[in-house]
């Protein structure tokens, strides 16, 4: 019987026996393992109905990392700007990256993610991406086509006619509206079933009650990031930006602390 750490394999296959609805004692004895080690893997990752095999071999790796005196791992884990502790940056990393995981993201996927979000300048070349992560720059490429797929990333050639990889406030807002249009989409197929099927039915009925909840959510989804926007990413206006746009200079100091009509922010759009 083989003893030892389980692998991704087989921590792969204990994922398919659990989408098979096998029991642990059946998935344990097609892996030749005790029950009580297929048992304590999922319990300890998710549950049988949470269990993700990248997720909890990346687990089983982190622990087993916390465990053992941390190497160097290149050019990266040298001093840090700001004075940062490296062994903390690292750390974070592999968090969020486990984070990005959790909400679907390819391994690989995340940590390019992670990588970019990290980084002050927020953006990175595919050979900086590659040095960084360790990784061959095919890795890299696969991972940002799907992030720029995503619309999570953008790419733009710097001065050297370098393609960069970059995270910036806008991506967020442009995901949330991609987001959206992908439940207005769902929402019209489910309407369009409606009629296939019959109103009134009970599958009707479900796809109706689909598309409403869909349209509410999405209407609600676009009007948030808008408003998330125009507050959060809208820079004041400079009182040498009013002047020059031709509003005058009563208007940014002396008597307009005078007038109650000139006095706080401006109206947030909805």
């Amino acid at each position: 019987m083989p003893g030892g750490r389980l692998t991704q394999q087989e921590r792969q296959q204990i994922a398919l026996g659990l989408a098979d609805s096998l029991p642990y004692a059946e998935i344990a004895r097609r892996l030749d393992r005790p029950t009580s080690t297929v048992t304590r893997e999922v319990m300890r990752n998710g549950g049988p109905t949470s269990y993700r095999a990248d997720l909890a071999h990346r687990a089983t790796e982190h622990r087993a990392h916390r465990r053992r005196p941390v190497a160097p791992r290149g050019p990266e884990s040298g001093p840090q700007p700001d004075g940062r502790d490296p062994e903390a940056v690292r750390e974070y990393e592999e968090s969020l990256t486990t984070i990005l995981m959790h909400s679907g993201l390819p391994k690989m996927t995340a940590r390019v993610l992670a990588c970019l979000y990290t980084t002050d300048a927020g953006s990175l070349t595919a050979a900086d991406l590659a040095r960084r992560l360790q990784v061959s720059p095919a890795s890299v490429s696969k991972a940002v086509t799907l992030l720029e797929g995503l619309e999570l990333i953008r790419r733009q050639r710097d001065e050297r006619r370098r393609e960069r990889y970059i995270v910036d406030d806008d991506l967020w807002y442009q995901s949330m509206i991609r987001s959206a249009r992908d439940n207005a989409t769902f929402s019209e197929a489910a309407r369009q079933g409606v009629g296939v099927l019959g109103p009134g039915t009970p599958a009707a009925t479900r796809l109706e009650n689909v598309a409403r909840f869909l349209d509410f959510v999405s209407e609600g989804i676009v009007r948030a990031a808008e408003q998330a926007r125009d507050v959060l990413y809208t820079r004041p206006e400079t009182p040498q930006a009013a002047a020059d746009a031709g509003t005058p200079a009563a208007a940014t100091s002396g008597t307009a602390a005078d007038s109650p009509a000139t006095a706080g922010p401006g109206p947030v759009r909805g």
